[in-house]
């Protein structure tokens, strides 16, 4: 056991180092982080990493899903739903189907339930490859906005397939009629229950007489229980985190304090940190022992990677497929109904077809799968699926990972012009910000303002608020209008980020954070 402990402690660090590494040369961390598992998995008397299959969903999926909710914006989901759900939904699909039949075709004994099996599991691309591509070129926030959120809902249809297809598996049929209704339940209860549960989430912290490390357990138990929940009434414990996700990141504000935000904050970065950085280092530790596994399956390990190539080159032809397939229909959909778009020209769709990098949510799917079936016999080829997901990972990864940036920076993607610039947005808000304080200020409290001292300190801090060379001390009695100037501030922000389809929200969640920091100091002035 101590041993085991020293080797994730090693395996810790490591990620630490790769990562700083990745930064360093600007490359995507995953890239190295699965290559750096692969060559420590070859080096002789290296521990086997085994992590029990039922496990792997329930300790990495919950944070990892609840944290992508939670961070996106909900404008720019609402916004681009159209494409965002076409391509996390239709375009999830119809890959899984891809591969199913070219996988039943092609792999001998290979059965179409196993390939929408082996479907549901890479259909999938990965946020946080993209996401970790994206720090070192710049990206139309449209485009940003798609990938996220198509990466945050597609978890949730792939693993559904995945789910029906471990039934047909499991009993050797599949009933149509039986299947829509569960269909139907796992969406819908599953949306139920995350609200419900995000709900109640936020009641409890209201209610409770909670502080900031309270709040942030609290949040660390929240994704658990809905996923849970849900799970238990046979729904989509994926949908019910990101509905309950979505949920409680709108009403923030409402429910945590500024200290619980700001702590909290530091808490969830670091956990994902960490998460992401042992799944993509598990991949590349997990190769021999799945190797190992194709012996007993009779295939042989060149034959294995061919058919993981081969599957790679479907997931590659079909989403660029879809993505130019989607520039067609909406030329055609935009002589009926309104669009965001009705040009959206050739570049574009090739940039979001090269950005099809698998990862996590792949890799999750694929351990997750018994090693035995419930009548006690061995899943049938798991440890080509296992293979195969490895090879559309590392592959993936590596070629479009590697290319993505020189792809971007190559084809030189014009401003859509449908979001400010950042130092423009950045500008606006400033600008907007402190004249909306000062006249909150001046409508509310300029009567007071010769009559009371302790006022004087905060219209000198709105009168210089850009150029303030020293901290204003302020009274017990004046910093209790400053908390409410603070407050207006923040509804202020919210209000513009609701109203202004042009503004980015990441620049306005920017603002609200350095609110909640002024708020932090004024219990240590």
């Amino acid at each position: 056991m101590i041993e085991y402990f020293t080797f994730f402690l090693v395996l810790i660090v490591l990620i630490v180092l790769l990562i700083m590494l990745a930064d360093r040369i600007k490359v995507a961390y995953p890239v190295l982080l699965v290559i750096a598992g692969l060559l420590i998995s070859l080096i002789p008397g290296m521990p086997t990493v085994h992590i029990e299959p039922e496990l792997i969903f329930i300790i990495f999926l919950p944070p990892l899903l609840y944290e992508a909710a939670f961070v996106i914006s909900w404008k720019e989901l609402w916004r681009w739903r159209r494409i965002v759900g076409s391509f996390a939904f239709v375009v999830v699909f119809l890959t899984a189907m891809s591969v199913a039949f070219v996988t039943n075709s092609i792999i001998p004994g290979f059965s179409l339930a196993l390939g929408f099996l082996l479907g549901g599991i890479v259909s999938p691309p990965d946020a946080v490859s993209a996401n970790a591509i994206l720090k070192f070129v710049k990206l139309p926030k449209r485009m940003s906005s798609v990938l996220e959120g198509e990466s945050l809902l597609n978890d949730a249809s792939s693993l559904i397939i995945f789910r029906f297809a471990m039934i047909a598996v499991g009993t050797g049929q599949f009933v149509w009629q039986q299947a829509t209704l569960s269909f139907s339940w796992m969406i819908i209860g599953g949306v139920a229950i995350g609200l419900l549960v995000g709900w109640l989430m936020m009641k409890a912290h209201k209610i409770l007489p909670t502080d900031a490390n309270i709040d942030i357990v609290l949040t660390l138990v929240a994704p658990y229980v809905m996923y849970i929940a849900a799970e238990e009434v046979h729904s989509s414990g994926v949908l019910a985190v990101v509905s309950g996700g979505l949920l409680m990141s709108a009403k923030r504000n409402d429910f945590l304090s500024s200290t619980s935000r700001l702590q909290g904050y530091n808490v969830w970065k670091s956990l994902i940190f960490l998460l992401n950085g042992l799944v993509f280092l598990l991949i590349g530790l997990d190769l021999p022992e799945i190797s190992e596994g194709l012996e007993q399956e009779g295939i042989g390990f060149s034959v294995a990677v061919g058919y993981g190539l081969m599957v790679t080159a479907v997931l590659i032809l079909g989403r660029f497929l879809a993505s130019f397939g989607a520039v067609i229909v909406t030329k055609i959909v935009g002589n009926f109904i309104p669009v965001a778009d009705k040009n959206p020209g050739l570049k574009a769709p090739l940039i979001l077809g090269w950005s099809g990098m698998r990862g996590v949510v792949s890799l999750a799917a694929a351990l997750s799968i018994p090693i035995e079936m419930s009548n006690g016999a061995p899943f049938p080829f798991r440890n080509l699926i296992l293979f195969i997901t490895f090879v559309v990972i590392l592959t993936t990864l590596v070629l479009q990972g590697l290319t993505l940036p020189w792809l971007i920076k190559k084809v030189n993607i014009p401003d859509f012009g449908d979001h400010y610039k950042e130092e423009e947005a950045e500008e606006l808000l400033k600008m907007g910000l402190a004249e909306h304080t000062l006249q909150y200020f001046q409508t509310n409290y300029s009567q007071q303002l010769d009559s009371n001292k302790h006022l004087q300190p905060i219209a000198t801090l709105l009168e210089h608020r850009n150029n303030r060379q020293q901290e204003t001390e302020m009274s017990a009695e004046a910093k209790k209008v400053y908390l409410k100037i603070l407050e207006e501030q923040r509804v202020w922000l919210m209000n513009e980020n609701r109203t202004d389809e042009k503004l980015d929200e990441e620049i306005v969640r920017k603002h609200l954070y350095a609110i909640d920091l002024e708020e932090e100091k004024l219990k240590y002035t």
